[in-house]
């Protein structure tokens, strides 16, 4: 589960601070946006959130939150801080040729649990998504399985900021991207399925099936 950038046109943000109860709960490539919540509410900002500020009961701060309700703005893409992209310390170093990400076992704690903090895309670009982060519904979601979609399909987001093709699961009918390919492992380079299972394959099959894994897009909300 997590978020592919794949041409990402420019820096991220990092400094926007999570709802509590959302840190470790994204998958990666969920579309977010702002939940304005009290400073002195029970919700906890990181250290430097409040430097310069009195308190009072009437000041608020943005928190990312992937709960989204119709005329949210802005919008971006949330890495989820566990594998892929921004994640120093949580895979091991190494993957195979023309993958986009590190690849092993998970060692470091998720990268928001010391800070609170999210890492946002807000720009145009192509980006990358795990199938597991998407609108699962077989028949309606951002699913191989969904025999509808077809290349440059409207994306929409849900209210739980997964992104589908189905605009009536959407939290308001605006596009945020469009639909590119599946994928099956992230990678800059495809192979054709004949080149992996080919007739006298070592499987000894040629009927097997290449599984997909993630849904490359183009964000442009």
């Amino acid at each position: 589960m997590a978020l592919r950038v794949l041409q990402g046109k420019a820096q991220p943000y990092g400094w926007f601070d999570a709802l509590d109860s959302q840190v470790t709960s994204v998958k990666g490539g969920e579309v977010v946006s702002f939940n304005y919540i009290n400073i002195t509410g029970g919700d906890k900002g990181a250290k430097d959130l409040a430097d310069g500020y009195v308190s009072s009961t009437n000041q608020k701060r943005p928190a990312v939150t992937t709960t989204l309700v119709s005329g949210m703005r802005p919008l971006f893409l949330v890495d989820e801080g566990t594998s892929g992209y921004g994640t120093l310390f949580g895979e091991v170093v190494g993957a195979q040729v023309g993958q986009t990400a590190t690849g092993g076992t998970q060692l470091g704690p998720h990268t928001a649990t010391g800070s609170g903090k999210h890492t946002l895309w807000d720009c145009p670009g192509l980006y990358g998504v795990t199938l597991d982060a998407c609108d699962t519904t077989a028949s309606t979601g951002l699913q191989p399985t969904n025999t509808t979609i077809g290349g440059g399909a409207a994306l929409y987001a849900t209210a739980a900021g997964l992104l589908t093709p189905n605009v009536g699961s959407a939290f308001e009918a605006v596009v945020v991207g469009r639909f590119i390919e599946f994928v099956t492992n992230g990678s800059y380079v495809n192979t054709p399925r004949s080149l992996v299972t080919a007739l006298n394959s070592p499987t000894g099959s040629g009927a097997a099936l290449v599984p997909f894994t993630h849904a490359v897009f183009h964000f442009n909300p």
